[in-house]
């Protein structure tokens, strides 16, 4: 039985983001692993993008009374 790989939080994609960053703005990796490290930097910035995006999408919204969510607009 395969076990299911626990997701990253968004604060820890972030974190390992700034230290893929920090390392290829040093370049003292060799061409293939700067290479690598860009890779993984874009899928964690796709991640933490999609990330913002479902947060955006709750905090646009707020919980009714009888529990389904519906657009949050504001009443001038």
């Amino acid at each position: 039985m395969a076990v299911k790989k626990e997701e990253k939080t968004f604060e820890e994609a972030l974190v390992e983001l700034e230290g893929i960053v920090k390392d290829l703005e040093a370049g003292n990796d060799d061409l293939d692993k700067a290479i690598n490290k860009y890779s993984e930097a874009m899928k964690l910035i796709k991640y933490c993008s999609t990330k913002l995006n479902d947060a955006t999408e709750k905090v646009n919204k707020i919980l009714k009374d009888n529990g389904s969510l519906e657009p949050f607009e504001v009443e001038e």
